[in-house]
């Protein structure tokens, strides 16, 4: 095994969009060690720590983004990239989630049949399942939009949709952008869910025919369109030797220190995903915990984060609690506007992820 370790974090909760009923139940989840290499043979980056016996995925596990406005426009972006090559064609969506972005397809005019383990809904054109060449199903086209990044082996995972689907058709693939990740110091981006971390390049050499790729969502996505016939062993080019920032974690002591510093002020995380589960982690072992945690997804609200235990709150139940002038930690500077709106502009904003060398 010719690896090269770029980075290492331990004990961190192997499920972040999973939520819990009780504090305790959310404190004691399980948790894994992350060990980010990059293969030396095929220039690809994942967590050589990784175990898929930790991560049963269920209906318990909610990762919909879809209640923002902001993230109802970048769906609108994704489909006009499908449109451009999948008109009037039939559609798989390999890992559809609560199915959200598999209706918005169908009322777009698509055929599309979905595949996923946690979804909840009652959509006949729904199997509720993992996806695996015995299903059965073939169509023109496949979407596979952030599941890549949860397989192991995900050339093989590849060329077991390319084999289900006839060794043909076109796929869309969106997963998180490691370069993005690696340029903002997004430590609260890598995760145990993750297994890979893909910059374009990768898909470069996955595909010999890559139609079209490019950055979504503010550049924190990347996506491709790639011909699945023209997959192959990737094979890392010369001088790829990936660069990990060495002060990748420095912004953990900026935001420790100032939730130390500003005695008497709370502080409110906007965001119970993946983001802020993480931060909440590294700024309670860092000494400085966090008060409470915001969400506008009603699947979330009550419950319980992995790992800090901390409880979910609707914007107006946190608001109420919430004194004017408190430090709001915003995890995704995407949604900044909104939350500004929502939250009647009364608050300190801070914009985690908004890094300035």
């Amino acid at each position: 095994m010719n690896f090269r370790e770029l980075f290492r974090a331990e004990q961190l909760p192997v499920f972040q969009n999973k939520m819990f009923e009780t504090a305790e139940a959310a404190q004691a989840c399980p948790k894994g060690d992350v060990v980010l290499v990059q293969d030396m043979d095929t220039g690809l980056v994942f967590n050589a720590a990784f175990n898929p016996d930790l991560l049963v995925y269920d209906a318990d596990y909610q990762n919909e983004q879809a209640h923002s406005v902001f993230f109802q426009k970048h769906l609108e972006d994704v489909t006009s990239i499908i449109e451009r090559y999948f008109h009037e064609k039939s559609l798989i969506e390999v890992g559809c989630g609560k199915g959200y972005f598999l209706e918005h397809l169908k009322k777009s005019g698509y055929q599309v049949v979905g595949i996923d383990p946690a979804y909840e809904g009652n959509n006949p054109d729904v199997i509720v399942d993992c996806f695996e060449p015995e299903l059965g199903i073939t169509a023109d086209g496949v979407i596979l939009r952030h599941v890549l990044e949860h397989m192991v082996n995900p050339v093989d995972f590849l060329h077991n949709v390319a084999e289900a689907n006839g060794g043909s058709g076109l796929i869309y693939i969106e997963v998180p952008c490691f370069d993005w990740i690696c340029q903002n110091r997004a430590w609260f981006d890598v995760f145990y869910e993750h297994v890979n971390y893909f910059r374009l390049a990768d898909f470069d050499r996955i595909f010999e025919n890559v139609v079209e790729s490019g950055h979504v969502f503010g550049g924190q996505y990347l996506y491709v369109i790639a011909d699945l016939a023209s997959l192959r062993p990737p094979r890392i080019d010369a001088g790829d030797e990936l660069i990990f920032p060495h002060d990748f974690l420095s912004d953990i002591g900026v935001h420790s220190k100032r939730i130390n510093f500003e005695t008497g002020k709370q502080n409110a995380i906007w965001g119970g995903a993946s983001k802020g589960v993480i931060f909440s982690l590294y700024m309670e072992r860092a000494g400085t915990p966090v008060d409470m945690v915001i969400d506008i997804n009603p699947a979330k609200q009550g419950k319980y984060m992995a790992a800090t235990g901390l409880q979910i709150l609707s914007p107006e139940l946190a608001m109420q609690k919430l004194l004017p002038e408190a430090n709001m930690f915003i995890l995704n500077s995407n949604y900044l506007d909104e939350i500004v709106r929502q939250s009647k502009n009364l608050y300190t904003y801070i914009k985690v992820d908004h890094y300035e060398l």
